[in-house]
């Protein structure tokens, strides 16, 4: 990413890394694609020690980090009270930091419980991606809230929805509360049991009514080929890295539409892709990431 005055969400703040050894600053530029990739030290260096923010805010990198994004900043201290409330001091945190700059996506995401979501509801209002197990992972909030804001022009009520690799369930269910009435959410997983405890999970949701009325369904299927069943749609998020964007899913997006995601092999950007109304794409990076591979169920279960 280039260097430029101009905030943006993708350059509101310096991070400073140190180590023993080294110590790196970044612009305001290249602040959230350092979070997002997290990445910069190969893994036979040895880690920042903790991680700065010019606002004096010090937080430690998570030594289980596995994919997924980034720390953005561990949310842990601002975590205090009911499930729910905790929940909103989540959201609270990532306005602060402008992460989320709409109202509708704070709304959604103080609505649906981010706890019942992650295995045990442990560790589940820290923005950091976390196992959920079959080498899988369920993305940082901050992500999440990253891809609300970036598709919320595409969720509108009675629109449609696609989240392909859709784990937990978490992304297919604010989804799902974005476009109601009369809108359609889907997800595609193709870890069955991934399905059946993500089902479980928006169950226990404010988003339950929406798997009874039939406007959210979760399908155990290879999302690479997306959902032609209620395609064309006028969202797309992809939550797994594919190493080129999957034609199948451009032509399950609705013209207007736009989808977000990742692509790339050790080295992954998160690209915007927009469908005109003649049908042309164009195609933009919004940030540097750092995902799972978006692969077949049986190399994931062998660990890629």
């Amino acid at each position: 990413m280039n260097t430029t005055p101009s905030p943006s969400p993708s350059a509101r703040y310096n991070f400073l890394f140190s180590s023993s050894s080294a110590s790196r600053a970044l612009p305001p530029s290249r602040a959230l694609s350092l979070t997002a990739t997290a990445t910069l030290f190969p893994s036979h260096s040895s880690p920042p020690s903790s991680v700065s923010l010019t606002t004096s805010f010090s937080f430690f990198q998570n030594p289980n980090f596995i994919t997924g994004n980034s720390l953005f900043h561990s949310m842990q201290r601002f975590c205090s009270g009911s499930s729910m409330s905790r929940n909103k001091a989540m959201v609270e945190s990532l306005q602060r930091y402008g992460v989320i700059r709409s109202n509708k996506v704070a709304e959604v995401m103080e609505s649906i419980d981010r706890a019942l979501f992650v295995p045990n509801g442990a560790g589940a209002y820290i923005d950091s991606p976390m196992s959920i197990g079959y080498n899988a992972t369920i993305s940082a909030p901050h992500m999440h809230a990253m891809c609300l804001q970036l598709l919320e022009k595409n969720l509108q009520p009675g629109m449609h929805a696609l989240d392909v690799g859709s784990g937990t369930g978490y992304l297919t269910a604010c989804f799902g509360m974005m476009v109601r009435p009369e809108g359609r959410a889907v997800g595609v997983e193709h870890i069955p049991e991934l399905v059946s405890s993500s089902i479980e999970n928006i169950q226990k949701s404010a988003a339950a009514q929406l798997l009874k009325d039939g406007s959210l369904s979760v399908h155990a299927a290879d999302g690479r080929k997306g959902w032609p069943e209620f395609a064309p749609y006028d969202a797309i998020h992809v939550g797994a890295a594919a190493p080129e964007i999957p034609q199948a899913l451009i032509d399950q997006l609705k013209p207007g539409g736009r989808m977000v995601i990742p692509v790339g092999n050790m080295f992954q950007d998160l690209k915007v892709v927009d469908k005109k109304s003649d049908g042309s794409i164009s195609v933009h990076t919004e940030t540097s990431v750092r995902y799972v591979p978006l692969t077949s169920r049986e190399a994931q279960l062998r660990g890629y």
